[in-house]
């Protein structure tokens, strides 16, 4: 099997320790992450060969961070050492009825200032048959942008399989530019696509109405059918579709699943109830890895689309941006008697 390449940038985050509230801590917490660094260290973990590419300055946080990613088998040599400044996150943690709270320090960071040229992609895609990128990248700058839009021509162009989770983030879109002229160009040679709600209407203007949603036992009034069709509509490359369904009882406590289209069949994803999540950050990167993963290994959908439920699941219980779960792991979960059972 050949590599998964993902794009995007490596971040510190800082969290007051415990449940503190910003207001409060007078220490932090510092973690790497970052959606592709989450996605490209989730997948080694179920023995994919990938390549993680991004920028960082060269210093010392830079090379810890690098470090950081390969400790956990995911290559980097797709990773570039320039600019001046490392981006960074800080996040407040929620529990119970309280939600939590980011605030970013991304502006000016290294992978701002690449452009179309910066990255060799032809070279970076030789041996790889996924690539991955999300809505976060084009959010970052316009040279982000383009670098993301000439990753996505270049492995469409070789027939690479081409991976997105749209993300949208709309404390990142900072550069005067209407996230509806980058997103759909990046769309159009993308062949699976994770979205909802928000996602669609923010970045492709596809915005459903009342009549468009539905009762899901579980998940209250959903409209799934609506964006996956008109997704797909808009865009003819697309093989699937797929949408997480999550049930915010509290911030603490989450009911989750999915759903998958593609073109022609929804496809229905086990129902996993979460009572006491301990971090929630990084749930949707370890879903997209583990759809990833399940694409390349198993021959129906639902599969991949139950085994990524299962590991985004599992993540929750993981302090941290990104899913440590090996495969092993992965499938005790979706074997619900196994559950809470002492490994010996």
């Amino acid at each position: 099997m050949k590599k998964v390449v993902t794009f995007g940038e490596l971040l510190y985050r800082f969290s007051p320790m415990g449940n503190l509230r910003f207001s409060q801590a007078n220490q932090y917490e510092a973690t790497v992450g970052g959606a592709e660094a989450n996605i490209a260290i989730s997948l080694a973990q179920y023995g994919s060969e990938v390549e993680y590419v991004s920028i960082v300055p060269d210093n010392a946080l830079g090379q810890f961070a690098v470090r950081e990613v390969k400790k956990w088998g995911a290559g980097v040599e797709g990773v570039q050492f320039g600019g001046d400044k490392m981006g960074m996150y800080f996040l407040e943690k929620g529990g119970s009825l309280r939600g939590g709270n980011v605030i970013y320090d991304r502006a000016g960071a290294s992978i701002t200032q690449v452009d179309a040229n910066t990255f060799d992609w032809d070279k970076i895609l030789e041996d790889a048959d996924w690539f991955h990128w999300s809505g976060i990248t084009p959010a970052l700058s316009k040279g982000a942008a383009a670098a993301n839009l000439a990753a996505v021509e270049a492995a469409f162009k070789k027939g690479i399989p081409v991976s997105c989770d749209l993300n949208y983030r709309s404390k990142l879109w900072k550069y005067g530019v209407d996230p509806k002229h980058i997103m759909p160009k990046l769309l159009e040679n993308t062949t699976i696509c994770l979205a909802n709600e928000e996602d669609v209407a923010k970045y492709l203007g596809i915005v459903p109405q009342e009549s468009d949603y539905e009762e899901v036992e579980g998940f209250d009034k959903r409209c799934y059918k609506f964006i996956s069709r008109e997704v797909m509509k808009a865009f003819p490359n697309l093989d699937y579709v797929i949408t997480t369904l999550r049930q915010t009882i509290n911030a603490s406590h989450n009911r989750w699943s999915g759903v998958s289209y593609d073109g022609e069949n929804f496809v229905k994803g086990e129902v996993h109830e979460i009572p006491s999540i301990i971090d929630r950050v990084g749930g949707g990167d370890s879903f997209m890895a583990a759809y990833i993963h399940g694409k390349r290994k198993f021959v129906v959908d639902k599969e991949a689309l139950d085994f990524a439920l299962a590991a985004s699941a599992y993540k929750l219980s993981i302090p941290g941006d990104y899913n440590i779960a090996t495969e092993e792991e992965v499938f005790q979960i979706m074997d619900k008697n196994s559950i809470k059972k002492i490994n010996r």
